[in-house]
């Protein structure tokens, strides 16, 4: 399983450590994860509008027309990392196995907090809201990006758990995790600009988290029962 990203940490450097440290794909035309790890080090290096795919394959060693085979362009390319980036956080924050202790309703409010801070504060998220903002823009008030389809079976899984422990209140499982996705992803990409960060951390962030964390504890609950 990927090391979860520490935003604490010296942040382009060890993550892009973390990406590179991945086994290589084996039996696929196109080295994905390397692509992938090259776009990374392009937008880091540059910001999302000036990657160019000629960058990216020859950060990657691979011919331009490999890119296009697979990807229209860059910011498909970056939509791809991405994707595989906040799906590992999201997967690695609330597996089971790893996670906190407790039932499966603290588990998972532990889970989508840490997804939510490690998001905020990673070096590629951080790129693209100071470079182009707006390539977010669509995923907010037009469609559902693949991210966020896997964060929605991430958080059915755990809400399944924590109705079998009975630490859940018992409601249709698609709209609960919906609802908790909007709960918490305006925690990721309003919430810096309502608290002035510009690096995604800080102590005014942790303490709306711990903000969230409650909304969520609260919303999941079991409903106390009636006199």
């Amino acid at each position: 399983m990927p090391k979860r990203f520490n935003p604490g940490a010296n942040t382009a450097g060890s993550e892009l450590e973390r990406l590179r440290a991945r086994p290589a794909e084996s039996g696929k035309a196109i080295p994905e994860d390397r692509i992938l790890d090259a776009a990374a080090d392009a937008l880091l290096a540059h910001g999302l509008e000036r990657v160019t795919m000629a960058d990216i394959a020859t950060r990657a060693g691979v011919a331009r027309a490999t890119l296009y085979r697979r990807w229209e362009n860059v910011r498909s390319v970056v939509a791809a990392l991405l994707t595989r980036e906040w799906s590992a956080v999201a997967t690695g924050a609330t597996d089971p196995t790893t996670g906190p202790p407790g039932t499966g309703r603290a588990r998972l409010v532990a889970g989508v907090v840490s997804t939510i801070a490690t998001i905020r504060a990673h070096p590629l998220h951080r790129a693209i809201v100071e470079s182009d903002p707006e390539f977010l823009v669509p995923y907010v008030f037009q469609r559902m990006g693949r991210s966020s389809a896997h964060m929605l079976r991430v958080l059915e899984e755990g809400l399944v758990q924590g109705h079998e422990d009975g630490s859940v209140r018992r409601l249709e499982i698609a709209l609960q995790a919906r609802t908790v996705l909007l709960l918490a992803w305006s925690f990721a990409v309003t919430a810096p600009a309502v608290t002035g960060s510009t690096t995604g951390s800080g102590a005014a962030l942790e303490a709306l988290d711990a903000q969230l964390t409650e909304a969520l504890d609260r919303y999941l609950a079991p409903e106390s029962p009636k006199d």
